[in-house]
């Protein structure tokens, strides 16, 4: 198979070199078509020579490069623009984008506001803290990318019965261990690697992260009020799994600058988390109603209050055949199951309201309430077609 292919091969080629030889008479053209001959004896040369494989048919004529590759896969954009394209493109593309719950915009620039007043009277420094991006990750893809030392609270959203993710970075939290302790200004905080964090670090970072839960509840009090508490402190990213690996979750990445020291800190809500408001943070302003217009509400509350109706006192009622009816005659009498001491009842159309009994009042026919229409209807449902 392979001597058949060389022969094809040679044959392809010499009738290119006697094409190039046949226009000889024109002397400039002919470097060019013997370089052009030469190169498709080279191709042939190459794509002939099977002694390497395995007999099954030529090596193939290009292979991709890594650069292509990562193309084709997508992961040769920028990480931190948030753009993805490729087969990575597909495999994220079930992930909701933050973009559809614009209100979480709204929130974290309130919280981020509020968090460096609460951080500059609790390290009495100058903190500046600002919203890098706020991007949708799947859980397990953000806990394998976490950079350790790290350390990770666990917080629980009481009023959503469900948990969230602070991650606080190295440089973070030995910067916030530094000012907490006296360090100069203007010196770097001191990176001591190869050890676990201390007592004292933890205890530190807890109170920092006590202040943050707390500006994060103030932050999504005028939405929902809800009560963020602290549950654990971990440093190893497998005893802080709050979702399965797969489940999606949005991540709001903040940084804390202190003059020359500061860090990251992240936070990380689970779909599931956010699902109690979820129909709350597609609002795109505070207070949006979807159409509902409470001062129209509340006017047409207080109109309704204000509305005149009609009561009939109905003494008793009876059933006829319309035969019965047209044969009334002057002077008749029709008979009702009704004596003077039995109630009455006051309708407003067809719907009964009160009942009593009735008497006179001066001049005048009155009905004494004794029962209202919460009582009626019971007293329907326990004995139909009558009052």
């Amino acid at each position: 198979m392979a001597d058949d292919e060389e022969i094809d091969d040679e044959a392809v080629a010499a009738e290119w070199a006697a094409m190039a030889g046949g226009d000889g008479d024109d002397e400039d053209d002919a470097p060019d078509q013997d370089e052009m001959a030469a190169e498709w004896e080279a191709m042939a040369a190459g794509g002939g020579d099977d002694d390497d494989d395995d007999g099954s048919g030529p090596s193939p004529g290009r292979v991709l490069d890594q650069d292509e590759i990562d193309s084709l896969l997508g992961f040769d954009g920028d990480g931190d623009s948030g753009e993805m394209t490729g087969i990575h493109a597909l495999i994220n593309s079930a992930l909701v984008s933050y973009e559809r719950l614009p209100m979480l915009d709204i929130i974290f620039d309130r919280m981020v506001r509020m968090m460096s007043t609460s951080l500059r009277n609790f390290t009495s420094d100058n903190i500046e803290v600002s919203l890098d991006n706020i991007t949708s990750v799947r859980f397990g893809d953000y806990l394998n990318s976490i950079p350790l030392p790290a350390m990770l609270a666990v917080f629980r959203a009481e009023e959503w019965d469900n948990y969230g993710l602070m991650t606080i970075d190295s440089s973070l939290i030995y910067s916030i261990v530094d000012v907490l302790l006296g360090g100069r200004r203007g010196t770097a905080a001191m990176r001591i690697e190869g050890r676990p964090y201390t007592t004292i670090e933890q205890t530190l970072v807890e109170r920092m992260i006590s202040v943050v839960l707390k500006d994060m509840c103030g932050a999504f009090e005028p939405l929902s009020p809800v009560n963020f508490t602290f549950d654990r402190l971990e440093t190893n990213p497998r005893f802080a799994t709050i979702a399965r690996p797969p489940n999606a979750a949005i991540l709001i990445k903040l940084r804390v600058d202190m003059e020359d020291r500061g860090g990251r800190l992240e936070v990380l809500f689970p779909y599931a988390t956010l699902e109690p408001v979820r129909e709350l943070l597609l609002q795109r302003f505070m207070g949006e109603k979807f159409g509902r217009d409470s001062i129209w509400e509340t006017h047409l509350a207080t109109e309704l209050w204000r509305a005149d109706v009609d009561l009939q006192a109905i003494m008793d009622e009876t059933t006829m055949s319309l035969r019965d009816v047209m044969n009334f005659e002057v002077g008749q009498t029709i008979l009702f199951n009704k004596s003077p001491n039995d109630e009455v009842v006051l309708k407003c159309g067809e719907v009964p309201m009160v009942s009593g009994a009735i008497g006179r009042a001066g001049q005048h026919v009155a009905v004494q309430i004794r029962q209202t229409a919460e009582r009626l209807h019971v007293d329907d449902d326990n004995n139909p077609g009558s009052y």
